[in-house]
């Protein structure tokens, strides 16, 4: 079966002709060598996929005879996508959160409150010591 083909029967694309366009850009690659839509894949091939910032790894444990429905995928790959790969996809969701576009205006009221309270290091409780008189 093709790597563009399989990549959509697994569900990773929603279309073949997005498939076939992340190949030619380069975004997939077969046993760590960079492939064309029309490469064939076998089973205990490994892939590496580029989407959304995060490098997928999968490894191919059959071919399917056409598109699969969500519950049935396990049975035809092994997800071995190291778990850094998503906690970086978290800072990067993390990081966008916390800014601001340009020319959006000044601060509301509670997004200076939420940037202050972010900023401000936690305060200690003090005591007023007990004088001697």
């Amino acid at each position: 079966m093709r790597v563009d083909k399989y990549l959509w029967c697994m569900r990773y694309f929603k279309t073949r002709s997005m498939a076939t366009a992340a190949a030619r850009n380069n975004q997939i690659k077969i046993n760590d060598q960079l492939t064309k839509p029309s490469r064939e894949i076998y089973p205990t091939d490994v892939i590496t996929l580029r989407k959304n910032q995060i490098n997928y790894k999968i490894q191919v444990l059959d071919i399917p005879k056409s598109r699969l429905g969500a519950k049935l995928v396990d049975i035809y790959r092994k997800d071995i996508t190291p778990a850094s790969e998503f906690e970086a996809s978290n800072m990067i969701a993390l990081s966008r959160e916390s800014h601001r576009d340009r020319g959006t205006g000044r601060p509301t009221k509670k997004e200076r409150r939420d940037l202050e309270d972010w900023f401000d290091e936690p305060k200690a409780t003090a005591t007023p010591k007990d004088s001697e008189e």
